[in-house]
């Protein structure tokens, strides 16, 4: 669900970052493909998690989960619900695929409605909308731009109109695209990257302050890159430490109003978001840098996210970043 004038301005993000991509697609085709293997991938979960190396691949962005090979695991079949949010509402940033899919569906299994918020990726937005509503759930999609004001406010809008009350904000949604050194951040990257990151972020909660409850909660998702670094993030890493900064400072200011504020920082996953930013020759390696020695699947985060929105689990837990990184010591 959404009016023209957002899905104008999802289609014309879209474009825009796609040209964006353009530049660094051929930059990177005069660049040397360079790395190597890591150690034996690790497997300790209920299931066998797919492992390097991934085939080589490349998209446009935004990016659909649909194109992926293989393709994201996010439905969690060992996770049992347990009516933790049963009767809430979550809104979810980014929540056509990768992580957010994975989140939307785990809260859809504990009892929540959901509604979605993506660019202009419909498909993959519908099939997360029949995940949510295979569990039982309700689902609301949203097509916009999070750099929009305008939309960020009449999305919460809509989604507190549609449900009769608002829950649980993820911000989930992120712009990422490498660069190999800082001169090669243009202007143009270096603003979308800011105020899609970070900007989408303070705008959403924003937004949805005005009618979350005591007892509510946002969580951010932050990033490995903001603890760690990373060379060919600049403004990527940069935007995700203001994010944990953003997240610690924000559950000060909302303590004593009973609202809850955390962020879950992931290392690297297997997600549209990946394809959509590396050059194809990279994706084989990815996430065999970590200690388990290869990405983790969506369904590895989500519990996660139930965690740190559930009262039941962590009424008591507010400022925290929860890294999940595949790495001992983060």
């Amino acid at each position: 669900m959404s009016d023209p004038t957002s899905r104008k301005g999802a289609d014309d993000a879209a474009e825009r970052q796609r040209a964006l991509q353009r530049e660094q697609d051929a930059r990177d085709a005069h660049q040397p493909e360079s790395g190597g293997p890591g150690h034996s991938p690790v497997q300790s979960g209920p299931r066998r998690e797919p492992e390097p190396p991934l085939p080589a691949q490349h998209q446009e962005k935004p990016g659909d989960e649909s194109r992926l090979n293989p393709a994201p695991r996010y439905d969690a079949p060992d996770y049992r619900g347990s009516g933790k949010l049963k009767g809430k509402v979550a809104l979810i940033t980014g929540g056509d695929s990768g992580i957010g899919r994975a989140v939307a569906v785990l809260y859809a299994r504990e009892g929540a409605d959901v509604a979605v918020i993506y660019l202009n990726e419909h498909d993959d937005a519908e099939h997360t909308r029949q995940a949510v509503c295979a569990e039982g759930a309700r689902c609301l999609t949203i097509s916009g731009d999070v750099r929009d004001l305008r939309f960020c406010e009449e999305a919460v809008a809509t989604t507190f109109d549609t449900f009769g009350h608002l829950d649980i904000l993820v911000n989930n949604a992120a712009f990422q695209e490498h660069a190999d050194s800082l001169d090669a951040l243009s202007e143009d990257r270096i603003r979308e990257t800011i105020d899609t990151n970070i900007g989408g972020y303070f705008r959403m909660a924003r937004a949805a302050l005005r009618h979350l409850p005591e007892g509510g909660c946002i969580i951010n998702t932050g990033s490995v890159t903001a603890l760690r670094g990373s060379p060919r993030l600049l403004d990527y890493s940069a935007t995700k430490g203001a994010i944990h900064a953003f997240t610690r400072s924000l559950a000060s200011n909302l303590v004593e109003r009973g609202i809850r504020v955390n962020a879950v920082a992931p290392g690297p996953v297997w997600t549209p978001l990946n394809p959509a930013d590396s050059p194809a020759g990279k994706i084989p390696e990815f996430g065999r840098k970590t200690q388990y020695g290869r990405p983790a699947q969506p369904e590895e985060l989500s519990p996660a996210y139930v965690f740190l929105a559930a009262p039941s689990c962590s009424s008591y837990i507010t400022g925290i970043v929860l890294p999940i990184t595949g790495t001992a010591g983060d």
